[in-house]
């Protein structure tokens, strides 16, 4: 569950960062996020993914909370490391993602002014659903687990009497949000993008008429048509100079 919390948080940061690099910055974007920096890229954010629980084993903050019936994170262990938990793991990645995504917006309406006056866009429509895809994502993530973090670093600050005064049901519905959150993400992407839209559609026609469906199987198949490439979620190769 750490892995999964952790790794969440930090992928949505690493990921508003490479946005913020490919639409304010394209210029430099190709040199920064080259394949083999990338895949560095994604190998740190999971190397810091597990280095974040291991803490956890030597303070033995993983305890059974009979509120939620589960093992999990206990805040009044350690106030100092109920603190940097809270810090590291939310208050500055949220900052980072934040600033990332209103240097975005900023410049998406400098945009949209100038586009008025001019005969072609500069910023593809693919990438402004992208951008709004991820920055969905992280509005919903922030408000689903903000309850959470603000009740621990509420604890952490003062834990002989808050803890005693939070409320189980507060506590509760907390937790309930922030699982619940991973539940929203498809939800997310199947609601702003057309790609995975269609492919929901397919799914269920599917399941309701599964014999039309092997019947198309089948009669692709025996077509062969030429295969093409599908499109990307995010363009990153075809980012030129004529974007922003």
């Amino acid at each position: 569950m750490g892995l999964s919390v952790i790794g969440s948080i930090f992928n949505i940061t690493g990921i508003a960062i490479n946005r913020y690099c490919y639409i304010c910055h394209s210029f430099v974007y190709d040199k920064l996020f080259k394949p083999w920096n990338t895949m560095l890229y994604v190998c740190l954010i999971w190397v810091l993914t597990i280095l974040a629980t291991v803490p956890n084993f030597f303070l033995g903050s993983l305890e059974y909370d009979p509120r939620i019936y589960s093992c999990t994170f206990a805040q009044t262990v350690s106030s100092s490391y109920t603190i940097t938990v809270v810090v590291i793991h939310f208050i500055v990645p949220i900052t980072v993602v934040t600033f990332c995504y209103l240097r975005i917006w900023i410049l998406v309406i400098q945009v949209r002014r100038k586009v008025k006056s001019e005969m072609k866009p500069r910023m593809k429509p693919s990438d402004f659903r992208n951008f709004l895809t991820m920055f969905v994502v992280f509005v919903i993530f922030a408000f689903c687990w903000a309850p959470l973090n603000l009740i621990g670093l509420a604890v952490a600050i003062n834990p002989t009497k808050v803890a005693p005064n939070i409320p189980e049901w507060l506590f509760v519905l907390s937790y309930f949000m922030a699982y619940f959150n991973s539940c929203l993400n498809a939800v997310i992407y199947g609601l702003l993008n057309q790609n995975f839209r269609k492919e929901y559609k397919r799914i269920l026609m599917s399941l309701w008429m599964p014999r039309l469906f092997f019947q198309e199987l089948s009669r692709a198949a025996t077509e062969c048509p030429k295969s093409k490439p599908s499109p990307a979620l995010n363009n990153n190769n075809q980012m030129r100079t004529d974007t922003v």
